[in-house]
């Protein structure tokens, strides 16, 4: 596969050549490579013989936590690198982490009528996109985790809430269990856990609900740590708040930060604890932290980005827009054992996943709020 373009806002190789691409960014090589541990994306069939012949150009631009984050933004990318390994795409990276731009960066792009498909990373673009959407309606647009009621907007939303209460299974369950592995351990005799968010709002509320309720499943004496970051970079302030947590009693982290969540697994190594990742899988994500990461809330938003990116080179976006709900049902989210604790784990673990699964789907178990958030 030849390589493509992809402009993005910070360059690996000083040799870089700046150049103009009507949002400030820096044109680079990029293969479409996927990053290091991705989810990897089942069912792929590659180029059909409709698909159109020409280029197909298409901008993502980041949540406010921006991109190299192992987590939501590199997922989202990680979804367009491996449609561009098919078919003839080109990627403009767009980084930028203040909503009050988002805006005019919305606008700028659309305007400038390169793009045959704009990629907005979270629901921090929802109220700039309602504007603009309208006032480019031959502008396809993607709004991950909240949806615009125009007929040019695919707006997909992934069940946060059903993939924390899975991620409170887990650490309700591994609280009262002994666990020892390379200096960390669990307090099997304090049922205490702990949950670090990034922004105190309804959508990361929903993760918080969710795990509390999933590990009061488990446990109904568990004791749920909150806290709360005010953003989703803070490494700083995660760790601060998680080792606050471990210093009460939690032996077990869940993060919803985004980037900020490198912040608790630091904390978890230096207070010989554990912790759950978010989004991806990031005990391979984040290698450096896979001997606290006791498993991970995930959820594939890869394998929307590139559903949506297909249909846009197919001529097909129709197929795709409108509100779409992605949970267990669909098997888009899930909770994952971190690698190092493959097998390692008590078999009450799996066994309680399993079942609480079931019961979701079921109807016998109420996961708190919805995918969208708590209102």
């Amino acid at each position: 596969m030849p390589e493509k373009l992809r402009h993005e806002t910070d360059s690996t190789d000083p040799s870089d050549s700046d150049s103009s691409d009507g949002v400030g960014r820096r044109t680079v090589l990029a293969s479409g490579a996927a990053f290091v541990g991705g989810l990897g994306l089942a069912g792929w069939t590659g180029r059909s013989e409709g698909a159109q012949n020409q280029t197909t150009n298409i901008a993502i631009v980041s949540s406010p936590a921006g991109f190299d984050d192992s987590a939501f933004n590199d997922l989202a990318l990680e979804g367009l690198q491996t449609a561009a390994e098919e078919y003839d795409i080109e990627i403009n990276q767009v980084e930028e982490t203040e909503q009050a731009q988002y805006q005019s960066t919305q606008a700028q792009l659309a305007q400038s009528g390169d793009y045959d498909l704009i990629v907005l990373v979270s629901y921090n673009h929802t109220e700039a996109l309602t504007q603009n959407a309208v006032d480019y309606p031959d502008q396809n647009w993607m709004l991950i985790n909240d949806h615009v009621d125009e007929p040019n907007v695919a707006g997909y939303t992934w069940a946060n809430h059903e993939m924390s209460y899975l991620a409170g299974v887990l650490g309700g369950t591994m609280t009262t269990e002994e666990l020892s592995y390379e200096g960390s351990e669990t307090d099997s005799e304090n049922a205490q856990i702990g949950f670090v968010g990034g922004v105190d709002e309804s959508l990361i509320n929903a993760f918080e609900q969710s795990y509390v309720a999933g590990a009061e499943w488990v446990n109904e004496d568990v004791s749920v740590n909150v806290g709360y970051i005010g953003d989703y970079t803070d490494t700083d302030t995660a760790a601060d708040i998680a080792s606050s947590q471990y210093d009460d009693g939690a032996d077990i982290v869940y993060h919803a930060a985004a980037a900020a969540g490198r912040g608790v697994f630091e904390a978890a190594q230096s207070n010989n604890r554990f912790a759950i990742g978010v989004d991806a899988d990031q005990s391979q994500t984040l290698p450096d932290f896979q001997d606290v990461i006791l498993g991970s809330a995930v959820k594939y938003i890869n394998e929307g980005t590139r559903e949506v990116a297909s249909a846009v080179v197919e001529g097909n976006f129709e197929s795709v827009t409108g509100a779409n709900t992605l949970g267990l049902e669909e098997e888009a989210v899930d909770c994952v054992i971190g690698q190092a604790f493959e097998g390692e784990l008590p078999d009450a673990v799996q066994q309680n996943l399993d079942d609480a699964k079931q019961g979701i789907a079921d109807g016998d178990i109420e996961v708190p709020c919805t995918a969208s958030g708590c209102n």
